[in-house]
């Protein structure tokens, strides 16, 4: 006889990933905004800045953009090369980015 299928408990399971991987998103860019120093910037700057960005129809712009950002993790995964370890909560999807060692962020 053929199993059946918990469709409610595989759409939970699914949606409680799907929530992990939102709250990992947002704690990833929280630690892209902490390492870059973009928290000394006030909230209002900080938004305008990047609605700005997102704005941006400029391919030549962007793509500077790009090359800084990109620039920027091959630097900060040298640095944290040192520091490996963080807290253990696992790996990155990202290479460069840890958001749990902090390193690279401005002192306080």
């Amino acid at each position: 006889m053929r199993k059946v299928r918990d469709y409610d408990a595989e759409l939970k399971a699914l949606e409680d990933k799907a929530r992990a991987l939102k709250a990992r998103r947002v704690e990833q860019l929280g630690a892209l905004v902490s390492s870059t120093g973009a928290d000394a910037l006030d909230m209002e700057t900080l938004a305008g800045v990047l609605l700005d960005a997102v704005a941006s129809g400029d391919a030549e712009t962007r793509e500077a953009w790009r090359a800084k950002g990109a620039a920027f993790f091959q630097r900060r995964g040298r640095k944290t090369g040192r520091t490996a370890g963080g807290d253990g909560a696992g790996a990155n999807p990202q290479p460069g980015v840890d958001p749990a060692s902090g390193s690279g962020a401005a002192p306080d």
